[in-house]
């Protein structure tokens, strides 16, 4: 009730505000502890009284074997720079991000990093920042579309804090993770990175920030072809750089059996080796950046620099050490700076006609530009570069200079490069982003009124709580409208009433007194994000939807619940008025004398005669009872017990599931329901009479991408919470030779279980039992295992057994080939649902076998444990 009446003052954008703010705080916090731990590890580092040699490579294998056993044992997803999970999750993908995720980022950075390899820390507080914000949206409910925004604000923060670049943070969300320009997205990052950059600042000193004297950046004419020949070098090295990335992820991949921890351990121990024999190459990103930018070293130097750090980056990123490629890239585009600048001097000297330009731009102006340019080249986010790099120099001379290296170097970079960086990362782990992320999204353009209950029931504001009580206990709903006059006015819950009779009310209190007055409400145009928003934050359950006052609709946790069920079964989402429970128009039930029940859905007269056959041989065998169950669907805008049934069209099912009763001495019930949903109201069935298997007919086989075999099939395949059995009638239902595949699994056991009662179809009925080898994996039943198998079921079954290994790399191709090589009449395969729903990618076997053969296929879909 409170949080109801605060309603006004938890708008999203005030709620929007604190949360930024508490992001920005722990994200800049985050850093700050993450870059004075690095820095306090590296001095120890190389400050150890132990001698170089020792204790530089010792250091790197036992820092690395510890970062990764961190990552590998806690949080896999926090192996690389984060920044390619981080747009996962940005991009609706399933990737873990939270408060473990950080966690486990930031030590395993920490000892990655203070140990020597040579990696930033910047991509890192990107996934700390977003896992950070993540987490603050666990904690306090909110909608998918605004959880994301979240996560956006975090990872911006984090960048904002790792760089002390507020604006760069924002422009790399946007530029590269987010690509939303909404102003509500811009408005919480940039917010999140200021507080992130200001913390960070303050408590963490300068970090890469440089102070410059505006007299040490200069630029005349006479730079601009050396500015694009940096541009050109930088797009190349570059884009050389990104290659090697990936082929350095490949060639690590080469070493599986030592694992994460001892591949990170190797590049921390070869990293160490060389800062032993090239000193420079054990200098951390920072003390390096400013060697190359101050100018102060020889071409020699930085050449030796360059490559080192190069290769080494290089070295670290493909064995997945925790770290990112942010800071090294802006360490060897400073280098490639100093180089040029070297360069454009000996040009002008060489010749010997004239003196260098007294112009001429200095060597900080060139590994500044050189920064920029490199940085773009790598990770594809020109603007980014520009402003991390202004922002770290605050020196507007610099623009110009950045904007022509950058801009060449981005240029040369994209026709040699294939798309993002991080994209392709991320397609090494099996994930496709979509182009626009909108897309991946299927909620982002549904509004209240695609969902919403059109048929509203209502009460009147003037009832007595005698007369809502009745209301309440003749309804399946656990709240109403109240309308005066036509008018909205309130809203009405059985808390309310509960609350009511402890309150001593009198029973002439009308319902006014104990209503909710000006209830929340949505617009039939909200979209669902923020219906989602409003339901989480407030602790609702169910929304009113107006025009004005008017009341139009309304939207309830379970409609949003049956449209989510209906995307993860593949069908599309259920648009306009959402289904009712189903309504019994006729029941008929015999006496209870069955050790279990058997769900026979009846719908087409002409195949329900081989279906009954199959269901009562099973129940038969299971000493089952049988409840047949005809469900008549109705339109969505008409109630289930408002429709009209013909129930004389009905009358042959009846008579026909009567008839079996009576020659097969089983106890058999009927019924007919009026349903929105078949699927649903079976599951409805199947909690209310406590079946123990479903029998479903399966006459079409589908090719609709995303389903296995067809939409009620389905529904019960993934949520019925018993054995479900599907049967494929073939051409002759003649069941004398029965072929049986099995690997030996519970799954097979549980579908041997129904022979008994299934043989008694035949005459004379034989098993063909079979297992199928892949002729290169080598696993499957042994011929004794197989014989094992035979001789019990031929103890159980009293008939003759047979057994066949089959080696075939197709299970489909090699079972069809069986059952027209033994002449089978029927193929029964055992499954449980997750192998079943797998199939959907790696080739539908009970699918592929229905269609290449003309006989009966019986799937039974086991019970999950």
């Amino acid at each position: 009730m409170l949080l109801k009446r605060l309603e006004p003052l938890l708008s999203r954008k005030r709620v929007a505000i604190v949360e930024a703010c508490v992001i920005g705080l722990v994200s800049g916090l985050a850093a700050v502890l993450l870059k004075q731990g690095v820095e306090l590890l590296t001095f120890w580092r190389t400050s150890s009284t132990l001698p170089l040699w020792l204790a530089l490579p010792t250091i790197g294998l036992v820092g690395g074997c510890l970062s990764g056993w961190l990552v590998e044992r806690l949080a896999p997803e926090a192996s690389g720079s984060g920044i390619p999970q981080v747009k996962a999750a940005l991009g609706f993908a399933k990737i873990p991000l939270n408060l473990r995720v950080a966690l486990v980022k930031l030590v395993s950075t920490l000892l990655a990093l203070g140990s020597g390899l040579s990696l930033g820390r910047q991509g890192p507080t990107v996934q700390i920042g977003a896992g950070l914000a993540a987490q603050l949206s666990r904690w306090v409910p909110t909608s998918p579309e605004y959880r994301r925004q979240l996560i956006s604000a975090g990872a911006a923060a984090g960048l904002a804090a790792g760089f002390n670049a507020p604006i760069a943070g924002v422009l790399f969300v946007v530029e590269e993770l987010l690509q939303d320009f909404s102003d509500l997205t811009l408005g919480s990052a940039i917010l999140a990175s200021f507080i992130g950059a200001v913390v960070s600042r303050l408590l963490g000193g300068q970090g890469l920030n440089l102070t410059m004297d505006a007299r040490q950046i200069s630029l005349s004419m006479h730079d601009l072809p050396f500015l694009i020949i940096l541009g050109l070098m930088a797009g190349l090295l570059g884009s050389l750089f990104r290659r090697g990335i990936f082929g350095s992820l490949a060639f690590f991949r080469q070493f599986k059996g030592l694992g994460l921890p001892g591949r990170i351990g190797l590049a921390g121990l070869i990293t160490g080796l060389v800062g032993v024999f090239v000193p420079v190459a054990s200098i951390d990103n920072t003390g390096l950046q400013e060697f190359l930018v101050t100018g102060s070293a020889g071409w020699q130097m930085i050449a030796i620099a360059f490559v080192a750090k190069f290769l080494l980056t290089l070295l670290a990123y493909g064995s997945g050490a925790p770290g990112g490629i942010f800071a090294p890239s802006l360490v060897l585009g400073a280098a490639l700076g100093c180089l040029v600048s070297f360069f454009a001097q000996g040009v002008y000297t060489g010749f010997g006609a004239w003196p260098p330009p007294a112009d001429l731009a200095t060597t900080t102006t060139y590994a500044l530009t050189g920064m920029g340019a490199f940085f773009s080249a790598v990770t594809g986010v020109p603007i980014t570069a520009i402003v991390i790099v202004f922002e770290m120099t605050a020196n507007f001379n610099l623009v110009l200079p950045l904007m022509i290296g950058s801009g060449v170097a981005y240029l040369i970079a994209d026709r040699a490069n294939d798309g993002s960086i991080y994209n392709r990362l991320l397609a090494l782990q099996g994930i496709h982003l979509e182009p626009v992320p909108q897309a991946n999204n299927p909620w982002g353009h549904l509004k209240a009124a695609d969902l919403m209950q059109r048929r509203v029931e209502t009460l009147s504001s003037q009832m007595s709580l005698p007369e809502v009580v009745q209301a309440f206990s003749r309804s399946h709903h656990r709240g109403f409208p109240v309308l005066e006059d036509g008018r909205l006015v309130g809203i009405v819950t059985q808390s309310d009433l509960s609350d009511s009779t402890t309150q001593g009310l009198d029973d002439d209190a009308a319902l006014a007194n104990i209503m909710t007055p000006h209830p929340v409400t949505v617009a039939p145009d909200a979209p669902l994000p923020r219906v989602l928003h409003l339901l989480n934050r407030l602790k609702l359950s169910r929304l009113p939807v107006t025009q004005g006052n008017k009341l139009v609709g309304i939207i309830t946790r379970a409609d949003i619940i049956r449209a989510e069920c209906d995307q993860v079964s593949g069908d599309q989402l259920k648009l306009g008025p959402q289904a009712e429970p189903s309504y019994v128009v006729f029941q008929q039930q015999a006496p209870a004398t069955g050790q279990g029940r058997l769900l026979l859905p009846l719908a087409d007269p002409r195949t329900a005669p081989d279906l009954i056959k199959i269901a009562a041989a099973i129940a038969h065998g299971l000493h089952y009872e049988l409840e047949c169950i005809h469900v008549v669907p109705v339109p969505r805008s008409v109630a289930p017990a408002e429709a009209k049934v013909d129930l004389q069209g009905v009358e042959p099912l009846r008579q026909l599931a009567l008839s079996y009763a009576e020659n097969s001495g089983l106890s058999v019930h009927f019924q007919v329901r009026a349903a929105h949903e078949i699927g649903r109201t079976l599951l409805e069935v199947i909690k209310e009479r406590h079946i123990d298997l479903v029998l479903m007919g399966w006459h079409h086989p589908s090719l609709t991408p995303g389903r296995v075999i067809s939409g009620v099939v389905d529904t019960l395949i993934r949520q019925a919470p018993c054995q479900v059995v599907v049967v494929r009638p073939g051409r002759n239902l003649t069941f004398n030779h029965w072929l049986i595949p099995t690997a030996g699994g519970p799954n097979a056991q549980s579908a041997q279980a129904l022979l008994p009662g299934l043989l008694t179809l035949g005459h004379s009925p034989e098993v063909q039992l079979c297992t199928i080898c892949h002729p290169e994996k080598g696993e499957c039943l042994t011929l004794q295992h197989l014989s094992e198998m035979a001789d019990g079921l031929k103890e159980t079954l009293r008939r003759p057994v047979y057994t066949q290994v089959l080696t075939h790399p197709s299970v489909s191709e090699a079972i069809v080939d069986m059952a027209n090589l033994c002449h089978s009449d029927a193929i029964l395969l055992g499954a449980s649902r997750e192998n079943l729903l797998s199939q959907v990618i790696k080739g539908n076997v009970p699918l592929e076998i229905a269609q290449n053969t003309q006989i009966t296929v019986i799937l039974l879909r086991q019970v999950e444990g």
